[in-house]
């Protein structure tokens, strides 16, 4: 009888974790959660965190996420305006904003998936299709930019030789994001952020395309060096023209310098000849003699010159 009873109590306390486990659940501040009953949706998404209950076994919780979700396309091959077929990778950013439209719609995340896979994929192909292949390329015309090139011909000759960007890579996002985001709230999902991840070029095109920015850019280095060389040239005339400046005013200072001492020396010759002639010129004979005669010389004179004035 006490097995029995055993048994019974086991099976009872059995039933009651299964009710209680089944009526119990709980919501973090990362999920919301909708549900329902034989599939069908029961009531509003429940988004607040904590403990919840529910009917057991009868009615089922769906969890969903709150926070901002990654969604990663697959690289498309897509034409351009100009009939140049580029691949064009995407990513996006999305959440849930309507737990119970997104049940209803797509299920789950991998549902979600393929058609944000149509949404974007179709909204990519319709702005890249229409417009040229250097608009998805590039975003500004920064090569062109007024503060780069001084000379407003130079400017005017480059701007006529590359591709002006009129719309560009940033406002092709923007315009993709716009379009998708108009279709998807149907599905429960808001649109947060698409970019454009990466872009590649076919192999027919890819060689032109890199011979047309080789050759762009090798214009623009062009421009940049004829300005560079002609700045040059004015440095270096305005740098020989001071050169011959200071040359000259130093040449001026050292002239004058030298006939100021020359002067001097003069002033000072005459004041010693004036003062003792004869002494004067016994010094200037006996340098002279040093000057003119060393123990090799042979000197033949008469005895009236004035060579041999101090000699005798």
């Amino acid at each position: 009888m006490k097995k029995i009873l055993s048994l019974i109590t086991a099976v009872a306390i059995i039933i009651a974790f299964l009710l209680i486990s089944g009526a119990v659940y709980t919501i973090d501040e990362t999920q919301q959660v909708v549900i329902t009953q034989f599939g069908e949706p029961i009531g509003k998404p429940i988004t607040d965190a904590g403990l919840h209950f529910k009917t057991p076994f009868i009615r089922h919780a769906n969890y969903f996420e709150k926070r901002i979700l990654e969604w990663d396309g697959s690289p498309n091959q897509i034409p351009t305006k100009d009939k140049k077929y580029i691949w064009v990778d995407t990513t996006a950013r999305w959440k849930i904003v309507d737990a119970l439209k997104f049940l209803q719609s797509v299920s789950n995340e991998t549902g979600a998936h393929a058609r944000l896979d149509d949404v974007i994929d179709s909204a990519t192909r319709d702005f890249v299709t229409s417009h040229h292949l250097v608009e998805a390329v590039r975003n500004t015309n920064r090569i062109m930019d007024i503060g780069l090139l001084r000379k407003e011909e130079d400017r005017d000759q480059i701007a006529g030789e590359l591709e002006k960007i009129e719309f560009g890579r940033d406002a092709t996002t923007r315009g993709i994001l716009l379009q998708a985001s108009k279709i998807v709230p149907q599905y429960g999902i808001e649109l947060i952020d698409v970019r454009i991840k990466r872009i590649n070029y076919v192999s027919d095109v890819q060689k032109k395309v890199f011979e047309r920015m080789i050759s762009e850019r090798k214009r623009a280095a062009e421009q940049y060096r004829s300005e560079g060389q002609g700045k040059k040239a004015e440095i270096e005339g305005q740098m020989g023209k001071e050169l011959k400046q200071i040359r000259s005013e130093a040449y001026r200072v050292a002239e004058t310098l030298k006939g100021k001492a020359d002067a001097e020396a003069t002033d000072i010759y005459a004041d010693a000849y004036n003062r003792d002639p004869d002494f004067y010129a016994f010094l200037k004979t006996l340098d002279t003699y040093k000057n003119t005669i060393d123990e090799e010389t042979t000197i033949i004179l008469t005895t009236d010159s004035e060579y041999l004035t101090y000699l005798r």
